[in-house]
């Protein structure tokens, strides 16, 4: 929501914005860029995982082939959990519509898998008779966090590919484990839910419609700032937070500050977090005390 105004802003300010600039098109995108992401870290997972196969095949092929050649360890290629996920309907179609082979480096996936080769969690896996569930899951999540998040060359060539990563990673990460947990219970096509995509719409749609009378409320709480001065990303932060207050009668206001402190913190400069504090809590004061304040208790039912 913040990039969609941010970037909004700017072609408002360049006098370059177009029909096809649509706020909620372009919110969208950033979506679709969050679920192609996931798509390729799930498809990177499944690679590596299936890679004894297709390293046994290769080693098989030698010329002069050794015993160790012929005997390639391939019980990881028959995963439960992996093929779980490569029997998930919703996944094949994702993986068939984003066609994340294109994007891939088969020579960092091979890389992985052999350095995945020689760790001795990888060995104790292979060397159990038995498949356990929770053996299982535990090995898939290692190479998850300790093979491929852990490796500076993958982390690299995500982020050459994505420019979402160093944003969405955290939380990639999460569903990344939660789909582990339930392969086949995704909905890819819709991440967020029906209400929070709702949310992002509205406030994205909102603080753009409602800006100059955002701006009039903010402008005045500024004393000696002077407007023109203030970092672009400041000002919208506070225009959302603002809208929050008056337009989202379900957030508390407690909630919306600190969460644009953090945003400030975060995204903006080392001085924003505790100036958007002092502006964002000086205008509800002022608005509770004006009575413009219209908040409800949210229960869930």
């Amino acid at each position: 929501m913040m990039q969609t105004i941010y970037n909004q802003t700017l072609l408002e300010s360049e006098k370059e914005k177009s029909k096809n600039d649509n706020p909620v098109v372009i919110l969208n995108r950033h979506f679709d860029n969050t679920r192609s992401l996931l798509v390729y870290l799930i498809w990177c997972l499944s690679e590596i995982a299936r890679y004894p196969e297709k390293d046994a095949h290769q080693r098989a092929g030698k010329h002069l082939p050794t015993k160790e050649d012929l005997n390639v360890n391939i019980k990881l290629a028959g995963n439960e959990f992996l093929w779980k996920m490569l029997n998930d309907p919703a996944l094949k179609e994702q993986f068939a519509k984003e066609k994340p082979e294109l994007k891939a480096d088969p020579e960092l996936i091979r890389k992985i898998y052999l350095e995945l080769a020689e760790k001795e969690e990888y060995k104790k896996y292979i060397a159990a008779q038995n498949r356990n569930r929770e053996d299982e899951k535990g090995i898939m999540e290692f190479i998850l966090n300790d093979m491929m998040l852990a490796s500076e060359a993958f982390t690299s060539h995500v982020e050459e590919i994505f420019t979402n990563w160093d944003d969405d990673a955290e939380m990639l990460i999460q569903l990344l484990v939660n789909y582990l947990h339930k392969p086949g219970h995704f909905n890819f096509k819709d991440m967020l839910g029906a209400d929070k995509k709702s949310f992002a719409e509205s406030l994205t749609k909102t603080v753009l419609e409602k800006s100059k009378y955002l701006e009039e409320l903010i402008i005045p709480k500024l004393k000696n700032w002077d407007p023109e001065r203030i970092a672009l990303l400041d000002m919208i932060l506070m225009k959302m937070g603002v809208a929050e207050f008056l337009y989202f009668e379900t957030i508390p206001p407690k909630v919306t500050i600190n969460e644009y402190i953090d945003l400030a913190k975060e995204y903006s400069t080392q001085q924003s977090g505790q100036f958007v504090n002092g502006i964002l809590d000086n205008i509800h004061k002022e608005l509770v005390q004006q009575g413009k304040m219209q908040k409800v208790e949210y229960k869930k039912a």
